[in-house]
């Protein structure tokens, strides 16, 4: 073989190598453009928006290339692959057109309505992908069959979940410490609600624990010369006692939230779920969380026992669609516009977007705290059952559980998502939906951002998350387990204000009637329904 066959069959077997990765269906073609583009998430929606546009109805979805950042356009003719190229997008040309797939979901929804079933539009493999949970079979799963048998093999995909799906909202005794199992109020170890070293960060006193559970030396809960919210250090947090003082870390992007934030712990009546996002609404301030949570209470707290109300319900959704909006009691109040990362600090949200398949996001809730992933599919319709079917949600593999319902799904500094449901947990792993941001903002007239205020909800005094204590107010709702219901009335040593219920304890609590036995016996605040571990659970 001379050099210039060599060099030739050099070449041939790099472009057959490219064209391989480039084409991951054997169904569709894909073409790079000459000057690919490389973009974030936000800029790839806005070109794929500007895509959509001129192709009209010869678009067939879109996704990201998430390894390469590179933004992939369905299409359904080499002519508008070659314009789709032009703009920076790589062009794949499929089968199924959009009009086509969302036919495909309506007839769905007409003859396979079956409880614990769901599907999305996946641009990826260009089809339907249905998914039935572990409920569905015998005559269920025949419905499904003939319905998905009759859209033909190049429509339509069926999966099965191991999980069963259901709303995430939380309710009942025992279900989540204070709201922050598995992330820990505040971002602290094995310390939610008086169990360990130390909630919040704040050495040997989480709820009852160390050197002065109800009322002996230093910190209660975390409480330092605070408990309540006064003084030097509640939670570890220097100056900032449950958002009181300097420090409570509520400003801008990767601080302590002083007050309630995305991903904090919300209840109402006997249900807990977990704020989606601070809003304002006409000026005035307030929050998203899910639908079905709007629809379980009126108002909503950031305590178990109703001691620290933060608003009531303006309008609530679902199901068709999942997303409540609650105005805050205080109208002066200014929460921060950020999401709790589950340790200590927050991410700072600037603005919503639309999610694409391929995007990687984070959710952060009340029970996981904070977790990972990829979005998978869009459009999504989930059955729950007893008639509750929610359309047009997102769907991913980011993990959740019951009481994480409404959280935030985000993307950096990008609100994208509300927590609806899901099947599986953050042991085994599962499916879980979201309500679009952008929808629920459109529909309620609510802008991202709480007027960004320095010190969350309440500002610089206490405000919304009050007694939270050792968790900083990065947990609303972890407040009964912590400072409040060990340290008050007897704390004593140097507390301003440790003498007063504004330590959180509206019950005594295991650390008042047992003194000391936070540190001996890490359940005595987690085990004791009473104190301030299993009642905030729910």
């Amino acid at each position: 073989m001379n050099k210039r066959t060599g060099a030739i069959a050099g070449a041939a077997a790099v472009a057959i190598a490219g064209a391989a990765i480039v084409l991951p269906h054997a169904n569709a073609s894909t073409d790079q453009p000459t000057a690919l583009k490389t973009l974030s998430a936000h800029s790839a929606t806005q070109l794929a928006t500007s895509l959509k546009a001129d192709l009209k109805d010869n678009g067939a979805g879109w996704y990201l290339d998430g390894s390469k950042g590179h933004l992939v356009m369905n299409v359904l003719s080499e002519d508008d692959a070659a314009n789709v190229r032009a703009k920076g997008a790589v062009a794949r040309v499929v089968q199924n057109s959009m009009t086509a797939l969302k036919s495909g979901t309506k007839t769905l929804r007409e003859s396979a309505a079956v409880p614990g079933t769901a599907w999305s539009i996946d641009p990826k493999t260009n089809k339907i992908v249905v998914t039935a949970d572990r409920t569905v079979t015998g005559a269920k799963m025949a419905t499904l069959t003939k319905a998905t048998n009759g859209m033909g093999e190049g429509m339509v995909t069926v999966k099965r979940s191991q999980g069963e799906f259901k709303r995430f909202d939380g309710g009942g005794p025992g279900s989540a410490a204070g709201g922050a199992a598995g992330s820990a109020a505040g971002g602290a170890g094995d310390a939610a609600g008086g169990a360990g070293d130390a909630a919040g960060g704040a050495g040997d006193a989480a709820g009852g624990a160390g050197d002065a559970a109800g009322g002996a030396g230093d910190a209660a809960g975390g409480a330092g010369d605070a408990a309540g919210g006064a003084g030097d250090a509640a939670g570890g947090a220097g100056d900032a006692a449950g958002g009181a003082g300097d420090g409570g870390g509520g400003a801008g992007g990767g601080g302590q939230a002083a007050g309630p934030v995305g991903g904090s712990a919300i209840f109402g009546g006997n249900a807990r779920c977990s704020l989606g996002f601070n809003v304002t609404v006409k000026g005035a301030p307030a929050f998203l969380t899910a639908g079905h949570c709007g629809n379980d209470s009126k108002t909503w707290t950031a305590d178990q026992g109703g001691g620290q109300p933060l608003g009531t319900v303006a309008d609530s959704k679902f199901p068709k669609t999942d997303f409540a909006l609650v105005t805050y009691d205080d109208t002066a109040a200014k929460p921060q516009s950020a999401v709790d990362l589950g340790d200590g600090s927050t991410q700072e949200i600037t603005k919503a977007a639309e999610a694409a398949v391929g995007m990687k996001v984070q959710r952060s809730g009340s029970t996981t705290g904070l977790h990972d992933g990829t979005v998978t599919g869009l459009d999504a319709t989930v059955n729950y059952g007893n008639g509750d079917i929610v359309n047009g949600l997102i769907q991913t593999d980011v993990c959740a559980e019951p009481g994480d319902s409404g959280g935030a799904m985000f993307s950096e500094d990008s609100a994208v998502g509300l927590t609806s449901g899901g099947s599986g947990d953050c042991t085994a792993g599962g499916e879980t939906f979201f309500q679009p941001v952008t929808d629920a903002l459109k529909a309620t007239g609510a802008e991202i951002g709480a007027g960004g205020g320095d010190n969350g909800a309440g500002g610089g005094d206490n405000g919304a998350a009050g007694g939270n204590g050792a968790a900083g107010g990065a947990a609303a709702g972890a407040g009964d387990a912590g400072a409040g219901n060990a340290g008050a009335g007897n704390a004593g040593a140097d507390s301003a204000g440790a003498g007063d219920a504004g330590a959180g304890a509206g019950d005594p609590g295991a650390g008042a009637e047992d003194p000391g036995t936070g540190a001996e016996d890490p359940g005595a605040g987690a085990q004791d329904p009473g104190a301030a571990g299993g009642d905030a659970l729910n």
